[in-house]
This record gives C-alpha cells, sequence and structure tokens, in this order.
C-alpha cells in the first residue's frame, strides 16, 4: 500500500500522518491515516524520565555528543525520542519519513563519509509514509557503504509479524514504543559495542 505525506494545507496541527489511496467496491477513495502517537499524548501524557536502575555509570557518560538519526512520520513519536535521549546529551536529527532518511545516509556514503561515524544508530518507525521502515532498513543492508548501520525499529506496532519482519529484513533491536527505559537501554547497548571496539 503506497501512501503520501498529507498536503502543507492540511495545517500543523492535523492529526494525519499519511494519505493512501483504497479501492472499496469498484471506487477508488483517499484514506487519512492518522497520527496515533499524538492521540493517545492528548489522552495520556507521556513521561520522558529514565529509571535509575536503567542507567549504567560505565556508559551513560559516553552518551553526550553521540548523534542519533531518528526516523518517524509523527511529531509526536519523534518528539517523545528526543526528549528522552537529549537529557543525556544525545543530539537526534529528524527525518519524516524513509526516503528523507535513506537520502540523507546516502549522501554522506557519496561524500566519503563512513555512516556509522556519523551517528550511534538510526531509530525507524516501521510504517510511514513515502517509504516505511522496512524498506528503509532493506535498502540500507543492500548498500555495502552503510550495511553495517545498527538499526533499531521503534513502533506501536506489536506481535510475531512484526518481531519476524524486524528479523527479515535485517534490524538489530525492536523497540515497543513509548518506553523511554528500553530506548536508553538500547542506546547504552550500542554504545558498548562501540566503546568495546
Amino acid at each position: 500500500m503506497k501512501s503520501w505525506t498529507p498536503p502543507a494545507s492540511s495545517g500543523r496541527n492535523n492529526y494525519l500522518t499519511a494519505i493512501t489511496r483504497q479501492d472499496f467496491d469498484g471506487q477508488t477513495r483517499l484514506v487519512e491515516i492518522v497520527d496515533v502517537e499524538k492521540v493517545l499524548a492528548e489522552i495520556v501524557a507521556y513521561e520522558v524520565g529514565v529509571s535509575e536502575d536503567v542507567l549504567d555509570p560505565q556508559i551513560t557518560p559516553y552518551m553526550a555528543g553521540q548523534r542519533v538519526l531518528v526516523v518517524d512520520d509523527s511529531s509526536t513519536a519523534r518528539a517523545q525520542v528526543s526528549e528522552t535521549l537529549s537529557q543525556f546529551g544525545v543530539e537526534c536529527i529528524i527525518k519524516k519519513n524513509g526516503a528523507e532518511a535513506l537520502n540523507l545516509l546516502k549522501s554522506w556514503c557519496d561524500e566519503g563519509k563512513n555512516v556509522s561515524d556519523e551517528i550511534l544508530l538510526m531509530i525507524t518507525d516501521a510504517e510511514m509514509p513515502e517509504m516505511d521502515g522496512y524498506k528503509l532498513t532493506h535498502e540500507v543492508r543492500s548498500d555495502s557503504r552503510m550495511s553495517d548501520l545498527y538499526i533499531a525499529l521503534n513502533t506501536s506496532l506489536s506481535g510475531s509479524f512484526n518481531e519476524a519482519m524486524v528479523e527479515k529484513v535485517g534490524c538489530n533491536r525492536f523497540i515497543s514504543k513509548f518506553q523511554p527505559d528500553l530506548l536508553v537501554n538500547v542506546v547504552q547497548e550500542r554504545l558498548r559495542q562501540v566503546v568495546a571496539s
């Protein structure tokens, strides 16, 4: 199912993340896809605090100055990740869909940069317009210039199908939205690998 970013004329405060076409009874209709994270954040306030027992005193100091690529069509989800990681000095580079992220990664490669030197990891949503997280991961893994990039899939989708897709496309980790402790744990896990190498 191909989807597109909502037009700019829909305004900043809309609840849409994408628009797609679907056939219903022989007629093609536009379907609006709602930003679930935004709706939920208005019903239940989200917390970005991280439990003390999650923080590794040997690794947490290394978080300051790290950069993470965050790819998500939901402005609320992007804010949740950014606000959580910024507490530890992590800079988040934000992209709204997989196509934008892939263009950035390829531009770094074309400039002769190693993407793993530019960012610690990429955290991507699964379902997005233009290019979803599965396709993005597949494209990254298929390009030898960036195939070793650490990728965490951050999604509100759950279940065995999603976990199978994560494994099939080659993500390193799965993060269920929105869990600040798990998010920080994944960043620390990746940093342990970097510090040890």
